[in-house]
């Protein structure tokens, strides 16, 4: 028996952007289903939006998305998530997205494409435990830490 789990974006009209975003960021397929294409009236409101939204990549990356009913992307969202002290960004949110790289340059190209937009919590350095580490909030809102795989030692 295997499981897996996909990351499920709940995102206010921005589906179809965040997907295209995503796929230029980690390659792959998409996958967009629209309320339209599955039986709401071409004419209603919202009918176009994305009811279900996959991004598969080659690199094992995996995401869904699709548009929350009655969300606008002006919208402000109930928390947002983030507090200031002393200068310094935290990020309360429930979850944030793992991305894991084997290689500096790999990971730090994925970086650098999520980066555009975002808002930069921790910038992409060397840490204690990686040699490149950061984390950011993506143009979505989606909160990313990014990291290189330190080597195994016995």
């Amino acid at each position: 028996m295997s499981v897996t789990t996909t990351t499920h974006l709940n995102l206010p009209g921005t589906a179809r952007e965040a997907l295209g975003f995503y796929q230029s960021v980690f390659g792959g397929e998409l996958q967009i289903a629209t309320y339209g294409d599955v039986g709401m009236p071409a004419d209603a409101p919202g009918s176009e939006k994305v009811v279900f939204g996959r991004l598969g990549s080659p690199s094992g990356v995996a995401l869904m998305a699709y548009d929350v009913p009655g969300r606008t992307a002006d919208a402000q969202p109930e928390v947002d998530g983030t507090r200031r002290e002393n200068g310094m960004t935290f990020t309360d949110r429930s979850f944030f997205l793992s991305l894991q790289g084997d290689t500096y340059d790999e990971v730090a190209a994925q970086w650098e494409a999520l980066a555009d937009g975002a808002e930069i919590i921790e910038p992409f350095a060397a840490s204690a435990w990686s040699p490149g580490f950061g984390m950011l909030t993506d143009r979505f809102g989606v909160t990313w830490v990014i990291d290189v795989r330190a080597a195994q030692t016995s």
